[in-house]
């Protein structure tokens, strides 16, 4: 089953919205799901269709089988949604923020607090529980959003820039929580601008730009087709200039430090070997970037 299945959704631009023009995309269930896009590109608003939050001009939305138009209540308690915005109360202790939206579902208040209780253990609020949510930190509140998403056990989850603004320390314990949550059965997309976040996380990927979308693709086979890597080196010894080694582009970023374009198919090794005939010693080196952003800045080129 496809936990979330999207045919020809249109959006006219009204209100500051961007258009979306015929997207197709199809999620399926137990998936970890990325959508990415530059600023502007539609992924606000096709999450906001999604949500009942903006009206589509025409289309169709399923989430967990559910049409969105004639099963509006089903499709929205199988979904869980958190938005890149604070949008709760912020003068509401951490616990009140989750247990009234469980209240918003309709759920026992016996089962509200199991849940909420269940929640905030799961993203290691619940010793804040009695704490008002404004004084929580930016990564606080971030997971304290998710909490509030999942207290209604949805099928779907999805999360818009979930660690914006976190630092990276939180934002790896967040991806460990997270990859539980989706282990647990629980699908999820995720848009984010952290794009080695979508490369550590996510096993398909969509790319929105324009208010369009391209089919998507398995992570791993959209990776290799890289065609060239970018790397820096870390010299043992100072360089005046870069030098030349055939095949290769090495750009003089400082007088210990190289810029590597190295083409996929070429490798790393000959350029060592051209190196190391001339006599320069490499220390360490990284990725310039990492690849899904190598990727995403080829196609915005191409575009």
């Amino acid at each position: 089953m496809n936990a979330l299945l999207i045919k020809n959704l249109r959006k006219t631009y009204k209100n500051g919205f961007t258009a979306l023009r015929g997207v197709d995309l199809d999620v399926e269930e137990g998936d970890f799901f990325a959508l990415l896009g530059p600023n502007g590109a539609g992924k606000s608003t096709l999450i906001g269709i999604v949500s009942s939050l903006v009206t589509k001009s025409s289309g169709r939305v399923e989430v967990c089988g559910y049409d969105l138009d004639r099963e509006p209540a089903l499709a929205k308690r199988s979904l869980g949604v958190a938005p890149q915005e604070f949008n709760f109360n912020q003068f509401e202790t951490v616990g009140s923020v989750v247990m009234n939206q469980a209240g918003f579902y309709g759920m026992p208040r016996k089962l509200a607090k199991q849940r909420t209780e269940y929640c905030l253990r799961q993203v290691e609020l619940w010793d804040r529980r009695d704490t008002v949510s404004r004084r929580l930190s930016g990564g606080m509140k971030r997971r304290l959003m998710i909490a509030r998403a999942l207290v209604h056990a949805p099928r779907l989850l999805i999360l818009d820039e979930p660690t914006a603004g976190v630092d990276i320390e939180i934002r790896h314990a967040m991806w460990d929580m997270l990859r539980e949550v989706n282990r647990q059965g629980v699908t999820i997309i995720l848009t984010t601008h952290y794009l080695e976040e979508a490369e550590t996380l996510c096993r398909n990927i969509a790319f929105i730009d324009n208010g369009g979308i391209n089919p998507k693709q398995d992570m791993h086979q959209f990776l290799h087709s890289i065609e060239v890597e970018h790397f820096v080196l870390d010299l043992a010894a100072p360089l005046a200039q870069a030098p030349a080694v055939e095949g290769y582009r090495l750009e003089w970023l400082n007088e210990l430090q190289l810029a590597a374009a190295v083409p996929r198919d070429t490798g790393l090794n000959g350029l060592f070997v051209g190196l190391h005939a001339l006599g320069i010693e490499v220390s360490s080196l990284r990725n310039k970037t990492n690849r899904l952003e190598q990727l995403f800045l080829n196609r915005l080129e191409i575009e």
